[in-house]
């Protein structure tokens, strides 16, 4: 890949990401374009052009892209009721296509050779970027620095960056990793690669401690229609304006909170720590307008295949067939999830306390009553018990016949 002559890296404006613009410029004698996707990470997006500039980037792009994140990543999952392995929500695993999408965008418009990305050759970001990537164009080249180079760690990384006078932040080193947007924050690494240990005290950002959380409960109604959220308490918002605003409240009440030993695609298992606000009070509210909107079979069948969803997206296969395969279905049987649920937030906890929908509810008290009715004709259970049993009982005097 040595005739490359253009190159969009990912770039952070952190340590790690600074090195590997110089490094490019030096292995592979390309010129550097920065690109820095803002999926809601925070203050590092204000300063990364300026440090792309001053580390030797040709050119630095920042691409605003959580409206685009929030409905065209996030809501889909969540109509879909993504959840890797019972806990995860995917926060880092849908932030990576679109970020890979703007990047092969840039890559085109700047007329790039090649992308490039800061992550390593044991996790499973490296295989959603360029899997992602393949995907929109697939003779594109990637650079892979850490699979590359010879340097091992942050020390050696700094030390680099001196040699060469690289600006980079001086910022006290963290006992783990983090990687922030708007639907969460995921922490990794460093002390935290023990499952035994608790995360630090103080590590969170977007969740109050559950027990120092307030002692009075809030409560909120969040308005579905076809299975995205659109309204708070009545009050009509953007996608990006509900996340914002359910990460804040859902924040302030502990809520999302998540600590898992996961499966990574690699093959290996990896101790990963998230907080994930407003995505958990979505995906609980979500699930509440569902109850009374979806048939039964339709429900069971698409949580059958929910958890297949989620590892495609997981593993890096956004942009693969069978997740937009898998998509379409979702979005065929949401066009009925239309309604509100009423959530009760404390320490920690989302407490389901209400659900309504007016025009799609399967819902009928006429028929469910403990109470006198004229709609369901008790007897008729005992018909329906007898079918339910005759494979039953036919297999029960077989075995009793058989002396068993």
């Amino acid at each position: 890949m040595k005739d490359i002559k253009k190159v969009v890296l990912a770039y952070s404006g952190g340590l790690d990401t600074s090195v590997i613009l110089q490094w490019i410029k030096e292995e592979y004698g390309a010129e550097v374009v920065a690109y820095t996707a803002d999926v809601g990470q925070g203050e590092e997006v204000g300063e990364a052009k300026e440090k792309a500039l001053a580390t030797g980037a040709s050119q630095a792009i920042v691409d605003d892209l959580r409206a685009e994140f929030v409905a065209d990543y996030v809501f889909p999952a969540i109509r879909a009721n993504a959840v890797y392995e019972g806990y995860y929500l995917l926060g880092t695993s849908l932030a990576r296509p679109v970020i890979a999408k703007g990047m092969m965008k840039a890559a085109m418009a700047t007329g790039a050779d090649a992308i490039a990305h800061g992550a390593t050759g044991k996790g499973n970001d490296q295989v959603r970027f360029e899997l992602s990537a393949y995907a929109i164009d697939p003779t594109i080249k990637v650079i892979a620095p850490w699979r590359e180079w010879d340097l091992k760690g942050r020390a050696d990384c700094v030390a680099y960056a001196e040699e060469r006078n690289i600006p980079v932040p001086v910022t006290p080193e963290k006992p783990y990793s983090m990687d922030a947007n708007l639907l969460h924050i995921s922490y990794e690494g460093g002390v935290l690669e023990d499952p035994w240990v608790a995360p630090p005290k103080g590590m969170f950002r977007m969740t109050t401690d559950p027990w120092e959380a307030p002692d009075m409960m809030e409560t909120l109604s969040i308005e579905f229609e076809e299975g995205d959220a659109v309204a708070i308490n009545g009050v009509r918002m953007s996608p990006v304006e509900i996340l914002t605003r359910l990460n804040a409240v859902g924040g302030a009440h502990g809520v999302g909170r998540v600590d898992l030993v996961e499966n990574r695609f690699v093959g290996m298992k990896s101790r990963g720590v998230y907080e994930t606000p407003g995505g958990t009070i979505l995906h609980h509210a979500h699930r509440a307008v569902e109850s009374l909107t979806l048939d039964r079979e339709v429900t069971h069948l698409r949580d059958e295949l929910a958890p297949r969803y989620a590892e495609m997206v997981y593993n890096g296969f956004w942009f693969s067939p069978e997740r937009e395969a898998l998509q379409k279905f979702n979005d065929e049987i949401q066009q009925r999830v239309n309604g509100e649920a009423r959530l009760t937030l404390y320490k920690g906890n989302v407490i389901i306390d209400g659900r309504r929908s007016d025009s799609d509810s399967l819902y009928d008290e006429k028929t469910v009553t403990f109470e006198a009715d004229d709609v369901y004709d008790q007897a008729d259970a005992a018909g329906f018990i007898r079918l339910q049993s005759l494979r039953l009982r036919t297999f029960a005097e077989k075995r009793l016949g058989g002396g068993e």
